[in-house]
């Protein structure tokens, strides 16, 4: 299999923001777009619905909330069932893929980049979708394969 060419959106679900971040067409770049209230949750999938309409992505990169062991977060489930609501309210489909680190990460990035902490705590949720997004984009370049695995459906929750 070989890479899949169209544009990626990767998200960063949070109780509190959603990170999110779009790739070029031909899957080389991750770069941040936007963070998301989540605390008015249809306003939210409005404004998601609004973004998938105008980058029309072949696919949505959704960061799977797991601990180190591989074992599934409190956050998880949170999180796996917003995705599934922004699948419904966009009909786009949505991979789960491996975000342990990406928070992290991210923070390290941006205080590289000279930001405060508090600037930070504004775009952190946004370049850690970019790393979401980016790992993913390498992984399918380098295996030929999608990075992650499909949204299970809710009576075969993982």
């Amino acid at each position: 299999m070989s890479f899949r060419r169209g544009r990626r959106l990767g998200l960063d679900i949070g109780s509190v923001r959603i990170g999110v971040a779009s790739s070029d067409p031909g899957g080389i770049l991750a770069t941040p777009l936007t963070v998301v209230r989540r605390s008015d949750e249809p306003a939210a999938l409005r404004q998601l619905r609004d973004i998938v309409d105008e980058y029309e992505p072949i696919e949505l990169l959704v960061g799977d909330p797991k601990s180190l062991d591989g074992a599934a977060r409190a956050a998880a489930t949170s999180a796996l069932e917003f995705a599934r609501r922004i699948a419904k309210a966009t009909g786009t489909s949505v991979r789960l893929v491996d975000e342990r680190f990406s928070t992290v990460e991210a923070h390290h990035a941006l205080a590289a980049a000279g930001k405060s902490s508090r600037q930070r705590r504004e775009i952190v949720d946004a370049q850690a979708a970019v790393i979401i997004l980016q790992n993913a984009l390498e992984y399918e370049h380098n295996t030929g394969v999608p990075a992650g695995r499909e949204m299970p459906d809710e009576e075969n929750d993982e």
